[in-house]
């Protein structure tokens, strides 16, 4: 049995998943012109599944991750991210972001205390810039190792950790995350923690979100891929405050689901109507 709970209604078949993740990889890259990635290590589940499924598909040779710490960061994240790199065999380097984020408080605020989501949101604002930097010298597409639950429900900072050129787990809810970690023998240590983005101290996702994972996807599950109304979810078990505080989410943070809105002024306005793939032969 795994050491988490496992809806039934999100039972995966992994070797699918993992089949079409690899080819997803190696496609975008082509489309791209790229044959490297780059992505930030946190420590954490979903970083770690992207790190193994990467170096599945192109080779860990081919796969730069970074570790980018801050002060407050546990020592067991660093640990943790330092394990997935020993198993997989692949390039790392770390750069501390603390004078970073610290520096700019310290200059922008004098030094005055800012509240943790702020420092916190910046942190993650902080390290995409780093990602985005080093994939110059290394030559890589920075991917992203966001998951369907953390975009539904905008936990998430907007470009932080969602800015990526291409998610690679991005359609998974966190559940079938770790089912599909626990097939590529993810370490446990990292498969068996609870999950967190290491913001602050003792910060959970759980804790934060106010349920389980488990429960939170089953309700995801139910009212988005298969359009369940309100008393059918409550019917289900779902109490209504639940159900509305979920809606509420999805609905208040699906600007960080979209790129930039355009105002249209003329007939073929980029990203609305003048679409085409990210890569196109020389004419």
């Amino acid at each position: 049995m795994p050491p988490y709970e496992l809806p039934q209604e999100l039972l995966i078949d992994t070797a699918i998943a993992r089949r079409i993740i690899g080819e997803f990889i190696r496609g975008h890259l082509r489309q791209t012109g790229f044959e490297r990635v780059i992505l930030n290590l946190s420590g954490g589940l979903d970083s770690a599944l992207v790190a193994f499924l990467v170096a599945e598909a192109i080779g860990a040779d081919k796969l730069l991750c970074l570790l980018l710490p801050y002060r407050t960061s546990a020592p067991e994240s660093r640990a943790d991210a330092e394990s997935v790199v020993s198993r997989l065999g692949c390039q790392s380097k770390v750069i501390d972001i603390t004078p970073i984020v610290d520096g700019y408080f310290e200059t922008a605020l004098g030094g005055a205390e800012v509240e943790r989501v702020r420092r916190g949101n910046f942190a993650a604002r902080a390290r995409m810039a780093v990602m985005y930097d080093e994939s110059v010298p290394w030559r890589g597409l920075p991917a992203g190792t966001g998951n369907k639950t953390e975009a539904l429900l905008g936990y998430t900072t907007i470009f932080g950790d969602n800015a990526a050129a291409f998610l690679p787990i991005g359609d998974l809810y966190k559940s079938q995350v770790r089912q599909l970690a626990a097939d590529v023998n993810v370490p446990a240590p990292i498969l068996e923690k609870p999950p967190t983005a290491d913001l602050w101290p003792g910060q959970t996702d759980e804790s934060e979100l106010g349920m389980t994972y488990a429960d939170m996807d089953r309700l995801l599950y139910w009212l988005v891929d298969r359009r369940r109304t309100h008393d059918q979810l409550e019917a289900m078990g779902f109490g209504a405050p639940v159900i509305a505080r979920v809606e509420r989410l999805i609905a208040q943070n699906e600007f960080k689901r979209q790129t930039p809105v355009v105002a249209k002024l003329t007939t073929r306005t980029p990203g609305v109507d003048y679409l085409y793939p990210r890569r196109r032969p020389s004419l």
